[in-house]
C-alpha cells in the first residue's frame, strides 16, 4: 500500500515487519478498526520476506549455534542487510526486536510508539537471532508476555494493534480509551447492558440510577477493587498498598 497522506496532511503511522513469514500479515490487522484505520491511510503495513537476503542458492537464512545446542540460529550477516533496508525507508522509526526477554509491553509503552512515525519489527525464529545484531543496529528489544512462542508474528500483531489502536481517529472517542485496563494504572471497571435482568443477575441499581457523581464513585472503586485482586503489582507500581 502507498504511503499516502491522511485526509487532513498528517503522514500515515508506518508499521514495517521483517519475517520468514510475510503471509501470516495482516492477520487479524485486516479486520475491524484496524482494517478501517488502515484504509484510511491513518497507518500503513509493510512486510519484508528475510529469506530474500538469504545467502546461496537455497537462500539460507540460519545456522546453528556456536558453542553447540539445538535449534538454528538466524544469521548477522541475513538479519544486517534486511534491517539496513528496512531502516531506509523508514529511518526515524525505531529498531524493535519481539523477544521474551525484553522490555514488557505495557500500554505506556505503546502509547509511547504511537506518538512517533511507526515501529520497524523483527520477527524472529528458531532459537533466535545473533546477538551480535542486537548491538550492531540498536535493536530495542520487546515482549509481549512471559512465554515463549514459535515466531515473532503474532507478538508483532499485538504491538501494532496496541499502537494502532491509539492513533487519533481509529477509535471513536478519546474517553473509550481513556477508560480502559492499565490507562489509569487499574484495570476497568465491570460493563452491562441490556436486558436488565438476565439468568438471574441484574444490573447493579446504581448504574440505573441517572446519578452520574455515583456511577463515577462505583466504577472507581470497582477498578480499584478488581486490581487489588487480580492485579496487585499494578497499585504497588502506582504507590499504592493493595487492602
Amino acid at each position: 500500500m502507498p504511503h499516502l497522506p491522511t485526509s487532513d496532511g498528517r503522514q500515515p503511522w508506518r508499521a514495517h515487519v521483517l519475517t520468514l513469514f510475510p503471509e501470516a500479515f495482516p492477520g487479524p490487522l485486516g479486520v475491524s478498526l484496524a482494517a478501517q484505520a488502515r484504509n484510511a491511510r491513518i497507518w500503513s503495513l509493510d512486510t519484508t520476506q528475510l529469506r530474500d537476503f538469504g545467502l546461496g542458492k537455497h537462500r539460507q537464512v540460519d545456522d546453528t549455534p556456536a558453542g553447540g545446542g539445538a535449534g538454528m540460529v538466524l544469521r548477522a550477516d541475513v538479519l544486517g542487510p534486511a534491517l539496513d533496508h528496512a531502516q531506509n525507508l523508514n529511518p526515524e522509526a525505531p529498531l524493535i526486536y519481539l523477544s521474551p526477554r525484553g522490555t514488557p509491553l505495557t500500554q505506556g509503552l505503546a502509547r509511547d510508539l504511537a506518538q512517533g512515525p511507526g515501529v520497524t519489527l523483527l520477527a524472529g525464529r528458531f532459537e533466535g537471532i545473533d546477538e551480535r545484531v542486537i548491538a550492531a543496529k540498536g535493536l530495542k528489544e520487546i515482549s509481549i508476555g512471559d512465554y515463549v512462542l514459535a515466531g515473532g508474528e503474532v507478538a508483532a500483531m499485538v504491538l501494532i494493534e496496541a499502537c494502532v489502536r491509539l492513533l487519533p481517529g481509529v477509535v471513536g472517542t478519546s474517553e473509550s480509551l481513556t477508560t480502559e485496563s492499565f490507562e489509569m494504572g487499574l484495570l476497568e471497571y465491570p460493563q452491562f447492558t441490556k436486558p436488565r435482568d438476565w439468568d438471574g443477575r441484574s444490573i447493579p441499581d446504581v448504574l440505573l440510577s441517572g446519578d452520574h457523581k455515583k456511577i463515577e464513585t462505583w466504577r472507581r472503586e470497582q477498578s480499584e477493587r478488581l486490581t487489588a485482586d487480580r492485579r496487585p503489582d499494578l497499585l504497588r507500581s502506582r504507590g499504592q498498598k493493595p487492602t
